[in-house]
């Protein structure tokens, strides 16, 4: 697939802006994507260039007022829809160690048990596989894992992410892929708000009880990287649901993050040691001996602390006729792992992305997740052209 193909895209320009008066960091790393200035006024509060603030009040909102509780009026006209319209001000201490441990809400998007699609393209049902527990410290294990933190018209919510290599920038990527379902609502509603990445999340594997006491890095031991732009895809957009399944064969998004108190010097794959390549390719199904989810479960009996795996001979699932299958696993993770991503063994061989968490039956049996082909490739190399050289 060439680097120039952007099929079915829609893309997010995050407005970085910090919520204290103290003098923040730049939290812009020389993108075209504007940002808060980093030179404080004579006051000490922060120089907010004007085509930031015209663009934001564009869209009827006021940066102070939006970082001081605006953000959470979810009236249909304030909740933004079109991808060129959603803006994602940095509100800097927003996700506390409290409200990430209390952000257990994951969005809706569960299906019947037996949704049996096309049965010339669906496998029979696999059976439960029993979640286990990553062992800790997470970041051994899976350093590529992290919890996504949102809010939504609801309260704040959760998802599961990896962060994924960046073709642009070997080596140095910012990029986070996750579920198009984490980032928008779909054809009834919107972006969701101060979307925000925790790689390793309590990794450590604290109970409840031993985080409420925590303190922030053993919460958040590398740090809380906001989304700076984003990308799903039309589809999700257009026939994406909370439940029922449409548009899951589309439910996919790649997120480009920054550091909240601006840049260290680092990547984000360059501060976890890790990023897994994405296959757009994957084998056919028969051929793939087995895949693994992993994910921060959060709706009962999983409470969105700890990190969980499936591993399965995958199937296939057709939610309906004209749209591509899916992947699917036997696999008792719930609401929380959605996004979370799916390794199997790439055309090389080695570990990469293939898929993640899109949707599973309220039963909890068993995941299915979208199969990468050009639309996702699109999302994946429109963000990474965006910020290549940066």
């Amino acid at each position: 697939m060439p680097s120039g193909v952007l099929a079915a895209t829609a893309a997010v320009a995050v407005l970085a802006l910090t919520a204290t008066a103290c003098g923040p960091e730049e939290d812009n790393a020389g993108g075209t994507t504007p940002s808060a200035s980093a030179d404080p006024s004579s006051d000490g509060k922060v120089v907010i260039p004007d085509d930031l603030k015209n663009r934001l009040k564009e869209h009827g909102i006021d940066p102070d007022k939006w970082r001081d509780g605006e953000w959470k009026n979810w009236d249909k006209d304030k909740w933004l829809r079109e991808a060129k319209d959603f803006v994602n001000p940095v509100i800097e201490g927003l996700w506390d160690p409290e409200r990430m441990r209390e952000a257990d809400k994951p969005p809706e998007n569960p299906v019947d048990n037996d949704i049996s699609g096309d049965d010339g393209v669906t496998d029979p049902t696999p059976a439960p596989v029993r979640a286990a527990g990553v062992a800790t410290p997470y970041h051994d294990r899976a350093p590529e894992a992290g919890k996504l933190v949102f809010d939504g018209p609801k309260g704040s919510m959760v998802c599961s992410a990896t962060v994924v290599k960046d073709p642009a920038n070997p080596g140095k990527s910012n990029m986070v892929w996750t579920a198009g379902h984490c980032v928008h609502a779909g054809k009834e509603g919107g972006w969701y708000r101060n979307i925000a990445f925790v790689p390793s999340y309590n990794n450590d594997g604290l109970s409840t009880a031993e985080l409420d006491t925590a303190p922030k890095e053993k919460v958040a031991p590398y740090g809380v990287w906001w989304g700076r732009w984003a990308q799903t895809s039309e589809q999700w957009i257009a026939e994406g649901a909370s439940t029922g399944g449409q548009g899951a064969p589309y439910d996919f998004a790649v997120l480009h993050v920054a550091p909240e108190k601006g840049s260290t010097g680092k990547s984000l794959e360059e501060t976890v040691g890790s990023a897994l390549p994405v296959e757009f390719d994957a084998p056919a199904v028969p051929q793939i001996a087995s895949m693994t989810a992993v994910g921060y479960p959060a709706a009962p009996p999983f409470d969105g602390q700890k990190l969980f795996r499936c591993q399965d001979r995958p199937g296939r699932l057709s939610v309906r006729q004209d749209e591509p299958t899916m992947y699917r696993i036997g696999c008792t993770m719930t609401g929380g792992s959605s996004g979370g991503g799916w390794v199997a063994a790439g055309q090389d061989g080695k570990p990469a992305l293939v898929s993640n968490t899109s949707i599973g039956p309220i039963s909890a049996g068993w995941l299915a997740g979208p199969r990468l082909g050009k639309e996702a490739e699109g999302v994946y190399r429109a963000v990474s052209e965006k910020y290549a050289g940066q």
